[in-house]
């Protein structure tokens, strides 16, 4: 995988079924554990990198499939509301021997931030990727759009790769769309879907999904642990406004804008983020 040494795979009982992860040990002396959550949509596959850069600084690293998700079960009666997502994590916490540190991007971010604030002492730190309680709602139409643009599927990894692209112009594109097999798969009848249960689409309405702003703040305010939230420059999912709310909510955090990133900040430039993370972790000393 490009350089990365593998994780282990590991399963998790989730509220609604398993929970599939990988797992880095951490090299040398054990820092502590963290649990990286992807965005709606994506696959854990999106934080190897991060997952391996962490594991190598003493952190064991686990990146997990949401429910309905890369290999996670999907839910049986259609559950991918907030609570859902939030059960899981609090069964995957505790599984652990230890609060977490917890990296969640967008929709992972979300249901880091409502669990902490909601069930209390959950994690030892938060680092929020591109959400904030005040989610602008063009930027939140633009990727349901994206999401719900191709339910017959792709008729390649081509098409698939062209999809992405359009989407996020201002990544550059791979030599090849070998690697987007990780987040597609291939039906008996040769096209390709996305890795994710159709039916999280065909929810009541996205506040469910992804919980009201008035939950999110409520939330955010019981919030006293060390937290990041690490925005992308170019994104439109948070703005300004959003930033300074957000920072208001929760007394002593931090925010830190990775430049030449849009929404999917680790994918858009996954170094500058590792970094970032690893300066928090460093000048936080969690």
């Amino acid at each position: 995988m490009n350089g990365v040494r593998p994780g282990e795979r590991v399963v998790f009982d989730g509220a609604a079924g398993k929970i599939v992860g990988d797992r880095w040990d951490g090299v040398g002396e054990h820092r502590g554990a963290v649990l990286l959550l992807h965005g709606g949509g994506q696959t854990r596959h999106s934080w190897f990198r991060t997952a391996a850069a962490l594991a190598d600084n003493g952190w064991t690293s686990l990146a997990l499939d949401a429910r309905g998700h890369g290999d996670s079960d999907w839910s049986p009666d259609g559950d991918y509301g907030i609570d859902g997502l939030v059960a899981d994590l609090a069964s995957v916490v505790g599984a652990l021997e230890e609060r977490p540190l917890l990296i969640g991007a967008s929709m992972g971010g979300m249901t880091s931030l409502v669990a902490q604030g909601e069930l209390g002492e959950l994690a030892r730190a938060l680092v929020l990727v591109d959400i904030v309680p005040r989610a602008e709602p063009a930027g939140v139409a633009r990727i349901m759009a994206f999401m719900s643009a191709n339910p017959d599927g792709f008729g390649s990894l081509d098409e698939v790769a062209e999809a992405v692209r359009a989407y996020n112009p201002h990544r550059k594109r791979a030599p090849t769309p070998e690697g987007l097999r990780k987040n597609v798969r291939q039906r008996e009848n040769g096209r390709w879907y996305w890795h994710w249960d159709p039916a999280f689409l065909q929810i009541d309405s996205e506040p469910r999904r992804s919980t009201t702003h008035e939950r999110a703040a409520a939330a955010a305010r019981r919030v006293t642990v060390p937290t990041l939230l690490v925005r992308g420059e170019q994104s439109d999912i948070v703005s300004d406004e959003g930033v300074a709310e957000f920072l208001e909510l929760i007394p002593g955090s931090r925010h830190v804008d990775v430049s030449a990133t849009g929404h999917m900040v680790a994918g858009d430039d996954n170094d500058a983020f590792t970094s970032t993370v690893l300066g928090f972790l460093a000048d936080s000393d969690i």
